[in-house]
């Protein structure tokens, strides 16, 4: 099963379903579930709605945080049908990309940073049939991303600096999704941390259509159903 799931015609699949989403789309951030019970959790996102999920990989280098590699996502993908939107906050993540590949990720993300001179692990990353995206960190500028759009499958605008949950918005990123919303009309516009129905609402006003979302999504009560519906509710009144 695991095999039949990373054929390029799974990942073609999962691809257009995460593509055919209604806009603005949350997806869930696995940064935050209970590692020792992925499959529980996997389904129970399932059940509550989610399209598709965002893993956040950090290699303890580019960003003071340590999470899971190639191997464990490997041993996900044949528990879900989720496209995998996979942010490698590494500083070396040409090095890796083809284990990525082969583990199952759908939409592959690095940094803008750790790469000044993307243009060559971008087409990789489209070469494999896998989307490709650019993320920038709070402080860094949208022309550095400029050269690069037409590369690109869609950026990710980091609204907190990488490497933990739970901090708080930065409001000034907006201003880097309105640039790049004018810019490329068309283009998906990924924004991550600090979200919640408020934040939610002024993101998706600036211009994004997909919210990362994790301690929103996975509170203490335990009902995902109801985080994913009170931030679609706030992405929404961003649109009105």
């Amino acid at each position: 099963m695991a095999e039949v799931r990373q054929s390029p015609a799974a990942r073609e699949a999962r691809l257009a379903v995460l593509m055919g989403a209604e806009r603005p789309l949350v997806t869930p951030s696995l940064l935050n579930c209970d590692f020792a019970r992925m499959a529980e959790e996997l389904e129970a996102l399932k059940q509550a709605g989610t399209i598709a999920v965002h893993l956040d990989v950090m290699d303890g280098h580019f960003v003071p945080n340590f999470t899971y590699g190639a191997p464990v996502i490997k041993d996900w993908r044949p528990r879900t049908d989720f496209p995998f939107d996979t942010h490698l906050m590494m500083s070396d993540p040409g090095r890796y990309l083809d284990d990525f590949i082969r583990a199952g990720c759908d939409v592959i993300i690095f940094h803008i940073e750790a790469v000044p001179e993307p243009t060559p692990l971008l087409r990789r990353i489209r070469a494999a049939g896998c989307h490709a995206a650019l993320a920038l960190n709070p402080p860094t500028p949208v022309s550095a991303i400029e050269p690069f759009l037409d590369e690109l499958d869609a950026v990710l605008v980091m609204s907190v600096m990488p490497g933990f949950g739970g901090q708080a918005f930065e409001p000034s990123v907006l201003e880097k999704v309105r640039t790049l919303r004018a810019a490329r009309p068309e283009l998906p516009i990924s924004i991550d941390g600090g979200i919640n129905p408020t934040t939610a609402a002024e993101a998706v006003a600036a211009g994004v259509t997909q919210l990362v979302a994790g301690s929103a999504v996975f509170r203490n009560d335990g009902n995902y159903a109801a985080a994913l519906a009170e931030l679609v509710q706030g992405a929404r009144r961003g649109i009105e």
